[in-house]
């Protein structure tokens, strides 16, 4: 009996204690869900302005010691240098953009816009000759007409170019606040980075301090050898387009920006403004405009296996794979995490087998 008692006493507290547990864990998920939601509008600021940190520490770190450790100063120069060398470029895109538009919208003015009647042997293109024939005749005499049957058509369009547009405006404010909160990081880096390591310690108390400094150190790799060689292959794009008289040297300038930040390569914009040249100039600018933009399109193939794997024991292929892998799956900040979470993967998978070895 006495048994009995002991065993249903083991038993209810066991219950009770399952219970206790579960309501803690519910308890505890519902609030870290609702501050997720709450969370979730400010992600791309916060790891935005974590990389910025991260990337430009080492610039205001030498800043500062050549102003006297004046550490907020320095965190303000950086912080205004920063905001002018994105605003700067992003106005002028902006207008150029919107001239662009103005003077397209004038030349496709419907009261202007005519076309050449067809040449008579479309007829005898077979199957579809006839058909493209009747078409083409129609648009010839009425243009107004085809252009109004199309309208409905390029209306949705319209409505995702115009979803895009507002994508990237939300893009560049969240950008310019990144910055501004980046600069209140950089004189509390150290006690950041300290916590951080803390908190790794938990996770892994061998090695947290080198996963901690190989995420700095893929951060900054990735930021030089991504974002700052397409920065400067767009610039010197930019500059060969706006000298041979490009149509839209700004908006193809930030094409071959985007391309190259999202792993595809200039190649689709440099290589059609190259046979542009030797379409609409002379033979001895179109040669120059050649000798010019070919050196840039391989650029970003020269110097970015050098930069990227500048201070980093990770091979070349992983943090490639890592970078498109982590722009696809999670857009402009898998451009960093996506690195960062194969690095430190591929650092365990060593560690692993040399302890294996061992």
């Amino acid at each position: 009996m006495t048994v009995n008692k002991k065993e249903s006493f083991d038993r209810d507290w066991i219950t009770a204690t399952f219970t206790d547990l579960i309501i803690r864990f519910c308890v505890l998920a519902i609030l870290v869900y609702f501050s997720l939601v709450l969370v979730r509008p400010f992600i791309t600021i916060v790891v935005w302005s974590a990389v910025l940190a991260v990337a430009v520490y080492p610039a205001f770190d030498w800043l500062s010691l050549r102003l006297g450790k004046r550490r907020r100063l320095a965190a303000l120069l950086i912080t205004i240098g920063s905001l002018l060398i994105v605003i700067g470029p992003t106005t002028w895109l902006v207008l150029d953009l919107i001239e662009s538009l103005r003077a397209l919208s004038e030349q496709l003015d419907p009261s202007l816009i005519s076309l050449p009647p067809p040449p008579e042997a479309v007829k005898g293109w077979p199957l579809i000759g006839d058909h493209i024939y009747r078409s083409w005749y129609l648009a010839s005499i009425n243009t107004k007409a085809v252009l109004a049957n199309l309208a409905p058509h390029l209306k949705p369009l319209g409505s995702i170019l115009l979803r895009i547009a507002a994508d990237g405006g939300i893009g560049v404010l969240q950008f310019l606040i990144s910055i501004i909160v980046a600069g209140f990081l950089f004189c509390p880096g150290p006690s950041i980075v300290g916590a951080v390591k803390m908190f790794s310690k938990k996770l892994a108390p061998n090695r947290a301090e080198t996963f901690v400094d190989l995420a700095g150190a893929t951060i900054r790799a990735v930021s030089q050898g991504v974002i700052g060689i397409s920065v400067l292959q767009a610039l010197l794009a930019g500059f060969g387009l706006t000298v041979a008289g490009f149509p839209g040297a700004s908006v193809m300038t930030s094409a071959v920006l985007i391309l190259g930040i999202v792993q595809i390569g200039p190649s689709i914009i440099i290589i059609p403004a190259i046979i542009w040249s030797w379409v609409t100039m002379e033979t001895t600018s179109a040669l120059l405009f050649t000798a010019y933009m070919v050196p840039v399109n391989l650029l970003d193939n020269i110097l970015k296996p050098i930069v990227m794997t500048r201070g980093l024991s990770t091979p070349m292929l992983v943090i490639v794979i890592g970078v498109i892998g982590g722009t696809l799956s999670y857009g402009i900040t898998g451009l960093f995490l996506g690195p960062i979470v194969l690095t430190v993967i591929w650092e365990l998978i060593a560690a692993w087998a040399a302890a294996g070895e061992a």
